[in-house]
């Protein structure tokens, strides 16, 4: 297939986050949180890991450790102990433990609320770091690279890219920087109703007539 051009991809892709903003106007993040610190935290147990799971393991968590002086002084063996339902757990201890530590050594005990800091913290890459700026900051700083987003904007040829770190760079260039944060939640959203890994609907897709791979896939 020819390659669109700049002009027809930028006018294709605001008819796209128009379709999205409208079915899906209150899409934000699952991983239930009050504050920075906990939704560093359920994103990165999140990692290969259902939200749903994950706001179960953290529903007894967030009542008994509430600061990063907290998290930072639970025993790598007892943190192992306590997600180990999320999976991956010596992993994500260790970068929980790691992160908190330097939150409270670096950052007074505080989320750092800048790309720059947050990507110093054990754990903590991109995607992670865009959740928490625009999930609790206000701050659109980047578009959150998940499965979903790699899978959708892949069949929507939003960009030919598969390194995530690639992919949010294509997406940032036509995407309105005001729509980056909704946009991430929306086209989650949307890969998880819609455009599934296997066999998506595409007869029940609003944005078939606007993807290329419309009933192409699965």
């Amino acid at each position: 297939m020819a390659r669109e051009s700049k002009k027809a991809l930028g006018g294709r892709t605001a008819k796209i986050i128009a379709i999205l903003k409208r079915e899906y106007p209150d899409a934000r993040t699952r991983l239930v949180h009050s504050n920075a610190l906990e939704l560093l935290i359920g994103t990165i147990l999140a990692a290969q890991c259902t939200d749903d799971r994950v706001n179960i393991v953290t529903r007894d968590l967030f009542r008994k450790y509430r600061t990063a002086a907290d998290w930072a002084a639970i025993p790598q063996d007892v943190l192992e102990r306590e997600i180990r339902p999320t999976g991956f757990f010596r992993n994500k201890a260790r970068s929980i433990r790691g992160a908190a530590a330097r939150i409270v050594e670096v950052y007074g005990g505080q989320v750092p609320d800048t790309m720059e800091d947050l990507l110093t913290l054990p754990g903590v890459a991109r995607k992670t770091a865009n959740c928490v700026l625009g999930g609790t900051m206000g701050k659109s700083e980047g578009i959150v690279v998940d499965t979903h987003m790699i899978r959708v904007s892949g069949r929507l040829r939003l960009t030919r890219q598969t390194d995530p770190v690639k992919i949010e760079r294509d997406l940032m260039e036509i995407v309105p920087r005001k729509h980056w944060t909704s946009f991430s939640h929306q086209v989650l959203f949307h890969g998880r109703a819609i455009c599934v890994a296997r066999k998506p609907k595409c007869g029940l897709c609003p944005l078939n007539k606007l993807c290329p791979s419309a009933f192409k896939c699965g």
